[in-house]
Formats: structure tokens, C-alpha cells, sequence
């Protein structure tokens, strides 16, 4: 591409964030300039326009994710400062309340988990343990060009457990997965390639759903749920639910991507060999790999024997281990070392999303918006399944315009607790379970590359095309929606969920 031609790609995508940013601030202003709707506090209208123009600089890009949580603060500051206040509503609420609020997202627990998870994906990148991982399982699985593609899923589906970042989990298997593809001599652009590079971004979506501590937005919801119904959700309760949909979600991945996408030929000539040297090229296993791979290992223990064996949060013992990784001697980097790893913006827009549904949730916007959409879509009259089947079928749609779950979550998950807190008795609306359920769909980021970061890094390769990734992401996004319909009815439904 010509520099002529970057320049006016630049420029162009430059316009048209300047117009999804204006349409914003526009739409924010005739949302505040109508009259407040009876039922709702004047507090409670001002975040509904925020949420508005949070919805549309997110799912439009119109500026970066830690650049929106920065004018999302300021926004609630200020329209909620000069809120009347919901406890003497002659006085105004003031900016330093309104600040209060717009900043009661970083008090969270959840926000300290995802900080740790971040933490942790940094000591892997650092201490190269991914990749070792990575390689060691690649290894064994043969040259067979169906079984690297069970090796790549089944190395997603295993780093999932010890690095708790999707971008990170996927950006540390493109490298290797690359390599071998061009140490293979195979086409960059052949179907084996991009089938490759498509399996590893799918693999981490199905098990964001999988494992609680896979993904950012998992803790999105689960600090609502812990926040606003009192219910704390253990690492193990989630695996029990989750974990099925995610192995069966697994095996379909991988026959969805041999019948659409089936590589030119079944054996790559000297694909063991390859791996064999990329894996001798690490030399043995360093003494930090070793420390980090035995504090990951004693975590996941904690993790999975919360509330059995002992009373430990997740956040709180995933906050000890990076404790122990960043002491000098004992530890495996410092903190100069981690800093420069660490995305500080994602943790940012992590907890301005919390902040955001939290006053949505407090003002009573989301209850007034939850009994507006409980009457288009008459859920009142609906059982539960129904109820689950329309507001899933809701969330996938809507994904379709969001580049990011974390987002998804912040927006989303407080009106669908209000949508089922708000449903008759006789619907049978387990409030909890549901809203868990739900959130498994929110990572449903499967059609388009846009849809999730770790599609884009996987896209970025250049291996497959976006109309390759739509073709093989359509049938498993239905799919995935009629297995949440068939466990919601079985399974779940069996566990007490729906």
C-alpha cells in the first residue's frame, strides 16, 4: 500500500470518528433537553444519556477505549453533580458526590482480580511459560494437519486456566502458530493457515465462557451480581455450569472448521521435527518459569477449592500470588519489569464500566428501562426459557456492534438484572443463575473480526479474510445459541439456574 493511499485511509477513518463522536455529544444533548419521563429521577435520565453516548463512542470506535472512560468520568462528575440529589432533592448531588460515584467502580473487588490477571499475563509474556505451554502440548499432538488443529484448540482451552487475558492468551499463540506455518512452507493464505489463526481466536472466546477468571467482562458481571443481588459466584460453580457448553462448543469448533476451511493436504512433511526444534531453541525450563508455573498451579487450586476447602475470594488470592511474584528473591520480575506490560487502559475502561452500570443501577435508569423493554418485547408473559431465549437472541445481536465485551458487560448486564428482577413471581425467573447464564452470551464474539481484540490480533496476520471468518462464524454463533437453549432447558435448568 502506497503512502498516498495509508495517508487517505488514516484520514478517512479520522472523519468519520470526528462524526460518530459528534453524532454523540448530539444525541446526549436531546436526550438531556427532553423532558425527564415520569418515574424516572432527573439523575437517572442524565446516565441514560451517558449510557447512549457510552454505547455509541464504544461500539463506533470514535475515540480509544481508555480516552472514553476518561470523558465518561467527567460526564457523570458533572451531569451528576447538578443531579438534584436523590436524598434531599432540594439540594444538588455536587460534582465531588458525582465524582464519588463515577469513580466507585476502582473500589471493586473485581476491579483487583482483572488487575491481577493482568499481572499474570505479564509474568507469562516475560518468563516465556506461555509459549513453553504452547509448544510442549503442540509437540505431542503430531503433524497430522487435523491434529495441530485439536493441538491449537486444546492449547486455548489449557491456557485459559493460567493466563487470565484473551488478548494475551491468543497474542502469545499467533507468534508460535505462525512460525510453524511458514516453517511448514505452507501458503500464508492457504485454508490451513487461516484455519489455524481462526481456531485460535474462537478457542479463547468458547472459553471465556468456560472459566470465570478467562476474561474481563466474566468479572463485569459477577461484581453486579455480587454487588446488587448479594451473591457471590465461585470459581467452581461457574466451571460446573460453563465448562460443558465449552467442551461441547470446542469439538464443534473444530469440525466446523474442517468441513469449511479443510487444509490442502492431511500430513505436513516435517511439522513434528519443527515444532521439536522451536521447543529446543527455549533450553530447559529457567528457574523463574519454574516459580511461576508453581504459583500459577497453587492458584488454581485456591481458585477451584474456594468455599470447599477454605473461604479465600479469587480476588484476594490471586492479589497474594502477584504479591509473591513481584518480592525480590522469592519473585519472578519487579515492578519496572511488570509496568511496562501492563494495558493500564483496559483496567481504566474496566473500572468505568463498573462505575457506569453501577449508577445506572443506583439512579433507577436501568429499572425504568428494564420495565420499557420488558414491555416491547412482553416478557411479562413469558417463562423463563422464552425470556432467556429472546434477551440471548437481544445480546448476540447487539454484539454485532461492539469491539469489546468488557464494554458489552458494563452496558448491558445491569438492565438485564433489572429486565428479571422486575419479572412476575410466576414466570420462575432464577435472577442469579440467569443473569450468569446471559453473561456467558455476552462473550459471544464469534461473526466478525471487529466483535473481540483477540479476533483482530488473529486478523492482523493477514491469514484469512473477514468473509472467511463470517462464514465459519454463523453457524457456530447459531449453534452456540441452540446449545444455551437445550442446557438452559437440561442441564442448567437441572443445576437450578434458570
Amino acid at each position: 500500500m502506497s503512502k498516498t493511499t495509508q495517508s487517505g485511509s488514516a484520514e478517512s477513518k479520522c472523519q468519520k470518528q470526528y462524526l460518530f463522536l459528534a453524532a454523540a455529544v448530539i444525541i446526549l444533548g436531546i436526550i438531556l433537553a427532553l423532558p425527564t419521563p415520569a418515574g424516572l429521577p432527573t439523575a437517572g435520565h442524565r446516565m441514560l444519556g451517558i449510557l447512549v453516548f457510552s454505547v455509541i463512542i464504544w461500539m463506533s470506535e470514535a475515540v480509544s477505549y481508555p480516552t472514553s472512560a476518561a470523558i465518561i468520568l467527567s460526564l457523570m462528575a458533572f451531569l451528576l453533580g447538578t443531579a438534584p440529589d436523590a436524598a434531599s432533592p432540594a439540594k444538588l448531588l455536587g460534582t465531588s458526590k458525582g465524582l464519588t460515584m463515577a469513580l466507585g467502580g476502582f473500589s471493586n473487588t473485581a476491579l483487583a482480580l482483572v488487575g491481577g490477571a493482568l499481572f499474570l499475563a505479564a509474568a507469562m509474556t516475560k518468563t516465556g511459560l506461555d509459549r513453553r505451554i504452547a509448544l510442549v502440548i503442540l509437540s505431542k499432538i503430531g503433524a497430522r494437519t487435523n491434529r495441530v488443529l485439536a493441538g491449537v484448540i486444546f492449547v486455548g482451552f489449557f491456557l485459559s486456566f493460567f493466563v487470565p487475558s484473551t488478548t494475551a492468551r491468543v497474542s502469545c499463540m499467533v507468534p508460535i502458530v505462525m512460525g510453524i506455518i511458514l516453517a511448514f512452507g505452507v501458503e500464508k493464505k492457504s485454508r490451513f493457515a487461516g484455519m489455524l489463526m481462526i481456531a485460535i481466536a474462537q478457542a479463547d472466546s468458547i472459553w471465556n465462557v468456560g472459566i470465570k477468571t478467562a476474561a474481563a467482562q466474566n468479572m463485569i458481571a459477577l461484581g453486579f451480581i455480587e454487588k446488587q443481588l448479594g451473591v457471590y459466584i465461585s470459581w467452581l460453580d461457574w466451571f460446573i455450569a460453563a465448562a460443558p457448553f465449552a467442551i461441547i462448543m470446542s469439538i464443534v469448533l473444530y469440525y466446523i472448521l474442517l468441513k469449511m476451511m479443510p487444509p490442502e493436504t492431511r500430513e505436513i512433511e516435517g511439522g513434528k521435527e519443527t515444532i521439536a526444534r522451536e521447543l529446543a531453541q527455549l533450553g530447559p525450563m529457567k528457574a523463574e518459569e519454574k516459580k511461576l508455573f508453581a504459583i500459577s498451579i497453587v492458584l488454581l487450586c485456591f481458585w477451584a477449592t474456594e468455599k470447599i476447602l477454605h473461604n479465600f475470594d479469587t480476588s484476594s488470592t490471586t492479589i497474594a500470588a502477584i504479591s509473591l511474584m513481584l518480592l525480590p528473591g522469592i519473585g519472578i520480575m519487579n515492578w519496572k519489569e511488570a509496568q511496562s506490560k501492563i494495558p493500564w487502559g483496559t483496567l481504566l475502561l474496566f473500572g468505568v464500566g463498573i462505575s457506569l452500570g453501577s449508577a445506572i443501577l443506583s439512579t433507577k435508569a436501568a429499572a425504568w428501562l428494564a420495565k420499557m423493554i420488558v414491555g416491547w418485547f412482553g416478557l411479562q408473559m413469558m417463562p423463563a426459557l422464552i425470556v432467556f431465549a429472546v434477551l440471548a437472541a437481544f445480546l448476540i445481536i447487539i454484539h454485532l456492534g461492539f469491539a469489546s465485551a468488557t464494554a458489552l458487560a458494563a452496558a448491558m448486564i445491569p438492565i438485564i438484572i433489572s429486565i428479571l428482577q422486575g419479572m412476575p413471581p410466576e414466570a420462575g425467573v432464577n435472577v442469579v443463575g440467569m443473569t450468569m447464564l446471559l453473561q456467558y452470551v455476552i462473550s459471544f464474539g464469534f461473526i466478525l473480526p471487529v466483535n473481540a481484540p483477540q479476533n483482530m490480533v488473529a486478523y492482523a496476520t493477514e491469514t484469512f479474510e473477514v468473509k472467511d471468518f463470517i462464514r465459519t462464524g454463523v453457524p457456530l454463533c447459531i449453534i452456540a445459541y441452540v446449545l444455551t437453549l437445550v442446557l438452559a432447558s437440561t442441564y442448567w435448568k437441572w443445576l437450578g439456574l434458570v
